[in-house]
């Protein structure tokens, strides 16, 4: 069984026992998270489309924990004016594996 959900604003398919990166979510580190944005729920025999979201169906997932991804260099220069930015961005995910797709 599988489902498309909707995580802050991103959509991910996941099945369960799946281990998948989100952006940062306020939880502790093995704490358990519902998701309830589901817009698809489907499995071999059936396929169930929401209108936006199917009723009753959630997901369930623990949080494995919270990571950094690598660091993004953004650097701006004009030429000939002595005129040089360097900044770094490092985004935050949260690790989160399935536990059900109900």
């Amino acid at each position: 069984m599988y489902a498309i959900v909707e995580i802050a604003g991103q959509q991910y398919k996941v099945t369960s026992k799946e281990k998948i990166f989100v952006p940062l979510l306020p939880a502790e580190v093995g704490s358990k998270v519902k998701f309830d944005k589901v817009l698809l729920v489907g499995d071999e025999k059936k396929t169930t489309i929401g209108q936006p979201y199917v009723k009753g169906a959630s997901v369930e997932g623990k949080v494995l924990q919270h990571k950094k991804d690598d660091k993004v260099i953004v650097f701006k220069k004009k030429k000939r004016k002595g005129y040089r930015v360097r900044k770094g961005h490092r985004q935050q995910f949260t690790q989160v594996e399935i536990t059900a797709v109900a």
